[in-house]
């Protein structure tokens, strides 16, 4: 089956995250009781959501950051936490409204502009750090290089995301996926391979003073993701 073009798969993600699966996002990214699957999805995103925080100063004052494919927000508020200036960007405008709903009363809210859109679409913004996490991951590996390469050419110092490395493991918890009914699925993520995805950034002429910095795996129950951060080659972080 041929892969969707990237304008198709937006689609595809944007109705599923506004009219199939907001409710359960909703709780997914909240204290309410999932089931024991979704328990390893979530528990599986709070450790990745901590390793990409790490991977950022704790002291972001007078730092803008973008939160690209920010869902909820939980990341974009803990960005704000730390002083940032942040602009949180997703495609679903049902959990941009529930970020505005959840956080508007916090006094970090102030630091924070949600914005319902295409991540790859932020003409003359310009950030000191990008973070993407599990944005990037329904895209076939073209397409997420070259969100890549535009991501690249507004930000100055890192940018930290995921994607989805091609495993055994995770071809079969794709397969037990598709046991689920269509109308409960998520669009299907588009595995790549380590050493593929760093071979076509190492040759990417966009991202030719970009560098890998460090990765980490996390693999828990049905969820697994890999990061990644680059940084500008003359930019290197404290291990």
């Amino acid at each position: 089956m041929p892969l969707a073009n990237y304008q198709q798969r937006r689609a595809q993600i944007e109705h599923y995250f506004d009219r199939t699966a907001a409710d359960v996002w909703a709780r997914l990214t909240s204290d309410e009781p999932v089931s024991g699957i979704r328990e390893t999805v979530r528990a599986g995103r709070e450790s990745m959501r901590s390793t990409l925080l790490s991977w950022l100063p704790d002291d972001l004052s007078g730092k803008k950051v973008l939160d690209a494919g920010c869902g909820t927000g939980v990341i974009s508020i803990e960005l704000a936490k730390r002083g940032a200036q942040v602009v949180a960007v997703d495609l679903s405008e049902s959990l941009i409204s529930l970020a505005n709903q959840r956080y508007s009363d916090l006094d970090e809210y102030g630091r924070i502009q949600f914005v319902v859109g295409d991540m790859r679409q932020l003409e003359g913004e310009q950030f000191d750090h990008v973070l993407a996490m599990d944005s990037i991951i329904h895209y076939a590996a073209k397409d997420g290089l070259k969100t890549l390469e535009t991501l690249a050419s507004t930000v100055n110092t890192s940018m930290v995301f995921t994607f989805a490395p091609k495993t055994i493991p995770l071809a079969a918890m794709h397969a037990i996926g598709k046991l689920f009914p269509r109308s409960d699925r998520a669009p299907a993520i588009e595995p790549i391979a380590p050493n593929t995805l760093l071979r076509s950034i190492t040759t990417s002429e966009a991202l030719s003073d970009w560098q890998v910095s460090r990765e980490r795996r996390v693999s828990t129950g049905f969820y697994t993701s890999q990061a990644m951060e680059l940084v500008r080659a003359l930019v290197r972080c404290v291990p």
